[in-house]
């Protein structure tokens, strides 16, 4: 497919198509984030969506879960949301989902009504970023919202019925603020029901803002055992029986994965285990690479 620059999408969309409908992230404000930081926020034009969906009915005879690019799809219109959808489905008509990135911004939005109306058109599975369920921690990564809109914005996607994944990140509070932050943000996570958490460990990038802090003592990054701690704590707190949590990204030191409910006790032990024989020389953050 023909992509403007580099393009994200979670982990576990691994297999699905992308087609690309905005170019960068409409909020790009994130003091730890440099994926947008070369792109100027604009939409896609429909004449080059189509062009897309022309050249991948040449590669495939079915595709049932389409992922729209770049960082926050979802602020899109509804009206220009559901225009996508239509051209999906004229190329692909068994497309099934059509998920993205958004923001609690991008639903504050978009009325009950309007996601209703989303949901029909088989929109759904948004990826959400929460990072935390602190307010002094959101204010300073610039995330652009406050946990009490993230719960109101959250039960307008649970009343229209449709599913969120959670992206929260260890380590964002910082140097001591760990077990604060995991408690917290289990509890939000608790009271917004996703169907999937997807948690990842702050990395800090030298053309970001929170680099500038680092290097200016303003934010002080918490040590590899910390996030350990705070990710065991998290999980001892999490109340979820069904829902998927995935910490196989590659930030993360120890890989888990499995259903709260069935899991849980088991992904505590391992990182448990990770505790006990911790050892900073081959606990090194694994992830070198220069985007998140």
């Amino acid at each position: 497919m023909n992509y403007e620059g580099m393009v994200y999408r979670p982990p576990i969309e691994a297999n699905t198509f992308l087609l690309q409908v905005a170019i960068g992230c409409a909020h790009n404000k994130c003091t730890y984030c440099n994926m947008f930081k070369d792109k100027c926020f604009r939409v896609e034009s429909f004449s080059k969506i189509e062009e897309n969906l022309k050249l991948a009915k040449q590669y495939y005879n079915k595709i049932e879960r389409v992922f729209l690019v770049d960082g926050d799809a979802f602020v899109l219109k509804s009206e220009i949301l559901k225009s996508i959808a239509a051209l999906i489905r004229k190329y692909f008509p068994e497309c099934k989902t059509i998920t993205m990135y958004g923001s609690i911004q991008n639903i504050k939005s978009k009325t009950i009504e309007e996601l209703k109306e989303l949901r029909e058109i088989g929109i759904n599975d948004l990826y959400i970023g929460i990072e935390s369920g602190l307010d002094d921690v959101l204010l300073k990564i610039n995330k652009g919202h406050t946990v009490k809109e993230a719960i109101e914005e959250l039960d307008k996607l649970n009343a229209a019925n449709i599913n969120h994944a959670s992206l929260i990140m260890f380590g964002v509070g910082g140097k001591g603020k760990g077990i604060e932050n995991a408690k917290a943000t289990a509890k939000l996570l608790n009271r917004i029901k996703p169907k999937i958490i997807i948690n990842a460990t702050l990395a800090v990038f030298e053309d970001t803002k929170l680099y500038e802090e680092v290097n200016n003592g303003i934010f002080v990054e918490s040590s590899e055992l910390e996030n350990l701690i705070e990710e065991k704590t998290f999980l001892e707190y999490l109340e979820l029986d069904e829902t998927f949590f995935w910490g196989n990204h590659v930030s993360n030191s120890t890989g888990i994965a499995g259903i709260v409910g069935k899991d849980k006790e088991s992904m505590i032990k391992k990182v448990e285990d990770s505790i006990e024989n911790f050892d900073e020389a081959n606990f090194e953050r694994p992830f070198k690479g220069t985007h998140v």
